[in-house]
């Protein structure tokens, strides 16, 4: 693989996970709208769970997965991290990233994509066994494992029309 091909996975991976997560200030005063069939609490707990069909919203960001948990620290009520489980998908623009769970650590400042994480830019893709990013870095690390190698499909950009290259 050429430096061009390694630049243009990490660009996808960053450009898709830092608009799809970080919480940057244009973002963080809009409202997040959730729908879900049922909401538990557990004020004991410091959780709120959102059953079947989870549907959160923020600005140009949709959240889709079947539960979706929000866990509160014990100091003031800030969110220490959420969970998405079942069937996650992360839209914005052209930009999807898709896995089985997803784990926002707040403090950590970092996004984990587990169970066939992947994550789509256009007709590009890069998956692995877990993909992992580091907000306040604006890294991403994207690991095999037994069995599961790192992947990476890579369109060229061309000049021409529908991407055909020109001379």
């Amino acid at each position: 693989m050429g430096i061009n091909a390694a630049i243009i996975i990490f660009l996808s991976i960053t450009l898709c996970c830092s608009s799809l997560y970080a919480a940057d200030e244009v973002r963080s005063g809009q409202p997040i709208s959730i729908k879900s069939n049922e909401l538990v609490t557990d004020s004991k707990g410091r959780t709120a769970t959102f059953i079947g069909k989870v549907l959160a919203k923020q600005d140009d960001i949709t959240i889709y997965a079947d539960k979706l948990v929000v866990y509160y620290s014990e100091k003031g009520g800030e969110v220490d991290r959420v969970e998405a489980f079942g069937n996650v998908r992360i839209v914005q623009l052209n930009r999807i990233g898709t896995a089985g769970h997803a784990v926002y650590q707040n403090k950590e400042g970092k996004i984990s994509l587990y169970d066939n994480p992947m994550v789509y830019q256009g007709k590009d893709v890069v998956s692995g066994k877990v993909i992992t990013y580091f907000i306040a870095e604006e890294k991403s690390v994207v690991t095999g494992g037994p069995g599961s190698r790192v992947n990476a499909v890579i369109y060229p950009k061309g000049k021409g029309k529908d991407g055909d290259k020109k001379p």
